[in-house]
């Protein structure tokens, strides 16, 4: 297991460079009513991007340090798909993918 949470840390931090490389990436840290959305993805209150890094990223990560249980029903790829048609963005697609097919264990995260 503890391989398993190395590898979605490492997933997670090129999820952050690809948002960087990318101009997806921001700094301003979005309301705590823009936050509290309990729309899937937030999608009512964020783009798909804000939602990645003041979400996902932060959940996920609060559950590798606690070693807690990882997602395991997860497919954020279709989203992905549709929030980034208009960027050139093969790569945050591919690691995405990774991500998803990790938590649900379909991957060989053993790389």
């Amino acid at each position: 297991m503890k391989k398993h949470l190395e590898h979605t840390r490492a997933l997670l931090a090129a999820l952050t460079t690809e948002l960087k490389l990318l101009k997806l990436w921001q700094t301003q840290q979005p309301s705590a009513a823009e936050l509290a959305s309990s729309a899937p993805f937030c999608c009512d209150s964020l783009s798909f991007e804000q939602w990645l890094q003041f979400v996902f990223i932060p959940r996920i990560t609060q559950l590798i340090n606690q070693q807690q249980a990882l997602p395991s029903k997860i497919a954020l790829r279709p989203m992905a798909e549709e929030s980034f048609k208009q960027l050139s963005a093969q790569a945050l697609l591919a690691v995405i993918n990774k991500i998803d097919q990790t938590l649900t264990g379909q991957g060989d995260y053993c790389e």
